[in-house]
């Protein structure tokens, strides 16, 4: 299972945001999932949030339920709220493959 998450932060926030998903790196990997990559955007321009898109990966929507109702993950919930404004999560799958071949 592929999931795209892409977060509303707020900037002054950025530390709280980053000590959660570290911690959240850490429970997703006891159910098999992980963040395979993150890419940030620039602050918008009053400067108060960015955007911070993940590309998630999980063996199966029942890990992805799991690791979401893990207790530890509740435990750092607060760093969470404290600094994400808005998440959108898009479920998806393995596209086709653009890389090109070398010569």
């Amino acid at each position: 299972m592929t999931l795209v998450v892409i977060l509303t932060v707020r900037c002054e926030a950025l530390d709280a945001f980053r000590a959660y998903e570290r911690k959240a790196a850490a429970v997703m990997a006891r159910y098999g999932g992980a963040i395979e990559r993150t890419v940030v955007t620039a602050p918008d321009g009053a400067g108060l949030t960015l955007k911070e898109i993940h590309l998630v990966t999980f063996p199966d929507e029942q890990a992805f339920s799991a690791y979401r109702g893990d207790a530890e993950l509740g435990e750092v919930a607060h760093l969470r709220g404290a600094s994400v404004v808005h998440t959108e999560i898009l479920r998806g799958e393995e596209g086709p493959d653009y890389h090109v071949a070398p010569v």
